[in-house]
Order: structure tokens, then C-alpha cells, then sequence
């Protein structure tokens, strides 16, 4: 293998103990990158499950999730990370946390609807027969059993934030990606190795976070709910292979 190769550069950088300790090395860069998610994600939620549950709980507002999910998945991330710097949130992390809560909500959204939206109306209509309001009825039925579906669009807005957390670089927000950065800025020849290494690093992060969350949700689904998600899995994907 050649010295220049840039995954040997890859693995030696990574293998470095200072590439990891020093400031500005891997765990702080790590820890920069999981708290920008994080923040993220919570904005999202704190936007996104309140509508999306009160919109169920309605009945009506189908079009909405709808308009609000495709209008914030047409906005590109890298275009909103341009231009919130430019208000009064400035550069560093603020800006970044905004844009990437945006990217977060229609999973959020989505999947909050749904949930709700999901619950046989019996069920519904118990508890509004025991005298419970309609705040009750939320706060106490329906949102204990949409949790599942919550934990669906968690995973799903985590998983992307974390993956796409890397652009913030672009405006010194922060993360793995400064790692990318700094070795782009050295130059394919020299900083080759190092580019790929945080490349490798995000990617690792997205599917270890991937894997967790995939348990939590597991961890809240009923198992009756675990096996029909999993015949309809069966079913489109025998589907799939005879069409």
C-alpha cells in the first residue's frame, strides 16, 4: 500500500491518540456534533409534535401536515445555513440548530399525525363516554398510543440530523464536520486522509444512533403493534417482488 494512499492516511490519523484529545480534536468535535443534534431534534420536537398531535386529535388538517412537509423538505439545508447566519442569530451554533430543527419536522410531523390519527376511535370514544375532555382525551389516550409512532419520526429526524450536522461546518457551527474542513483546507494531497477519517467518523456516528434508537422504538412499540408492522413489511415486500 502506498504512503499517500488516503485511507492509510484515513486509519494513521484516526489512530493518532492527539488527533483525538487535543482542543478542537475528535471528542471535542464529537461532543460539539451530538449537542447540535440533540438541540436540534428538541426544537423540532417542541414545533413539531404539538401540531402534528393536535392536528390528529381534530381530525382534519391531513393537508396541512402535508403542505408543511414538503415545504420544509424543498428547503435546502446548505441554503438556510447561507442565510440565518445573516440574521440576528448570527454565525456559530445558533443559526445551525434553527436550520437543522427544520429539517427535523416532517418526520416529527408526520409521524405525530399519524399516530393519532391511527387510534380506533373506540378507543376514542370510551374515554370521551367516561367524561373526559378533549385535552383529557389527548393527554391520556391518545398520546400514550401514538408514542410508537412518535418514536418512528425521532428516529428518523436523528438519524438525518446527525448525518447532515456535518454541514455545519460551513458557517464554524461546530461538529465532525470541522474535522472534513480542516482537511480540505490542507489540501486533497496532504489532508486526504483526514477528510476521509471525519467522513468515516459521521458516518459511523449516524448508523451507532441508528442502531439505538432502532431499540428505543422497539422498546415502545407493543409487541401486538411489532407484529403487524411486521406482516405489512411481508406483504409489500412479497408485493414488491412479483410486480
Amino acid at each position: 500500500m502506498k504512503a499517500d494512499n488516503p485511507v492509510q492516511q484515513a486509519v494513521t490519523w484516526i489512530n493518532d491518540p492527539l488527533n483525538w484529545t487535543n482542543p478542537g480534536g475528535i471528542v471535542d468535535r464529537l461532543g460539539e456534533h451530538l449537542w447540535i443534534s440533540a438541540a436540534a431534534v428538541a426544537l423540532g420536537c417542541l414545533v413539531a409534535w404539538p401540531i402534528g398531535m393536535w392536528l390528529g386529535h381534530a381530525g382534519r388538517g391531513g393537508s396541512v401536515v402535508v403542505m408543511i412537509s414538503n415545504l420544509t423538505l424543498a428547503i435546502p439545508t446548505i441554503a438556510l445555513l447561507t442565510i440565518l447566519p445573516l440574521t440576528f442569530l448570527g454565525f456559530g451554533k445558533p443559526p445551525v440548530i434553527v436550520a437543522l430543527a427544520v429539517f427535523a419536522v416532517p418526520p416529527l410531523l408526520a409521524n405525530a399525525y399519524t399516530g393519532v390519527r391511527s387510534i380506533d376511535p373506540e378507543a376514542r370514544d370510551a374515554a370521551r363516554g367516561m367524561g373526559l375532555s378533549g385535552w383529557q382525551v389527548l393527554a391520556r389516550v391518545e398520546l400514550p398510543l401514538a408514542v410508537p409512532y412518535l418514536a418512528a419520526g425521532f428516529r428518523t429526524a436523528s438519524v438525518q440530523v446527525v448525518a447532515t450536522a456535518a454541514l455545519a461546518s460551513f458557517v464554524n457551527g461546530g461538529g465532525l464536520g470541522q474535522i472534513i474542513s480542516a482537511g480540505f483546507g490542507l489540501g486533497i494531497s496532504v489532508g486526504g486522509g483526514q477528510i476521509l477519517a471525519g467522513g468515516v467518523l459521521v458516518a459511523l456516528l449516524a448508523i451507532l444512533v441508528e442502531a439505538i434508537l432502532a431499540v428505543v422504538e422497539r422498546a415502545v412499540t407493543p409487541r401486538p403493534l411489532r407484529r403487524a408492522r411486521g406482516r405489512a413489511a411481508r406483504r409489500a415486500a412479497a408485493a414488491t417482488g412479483n410486480a
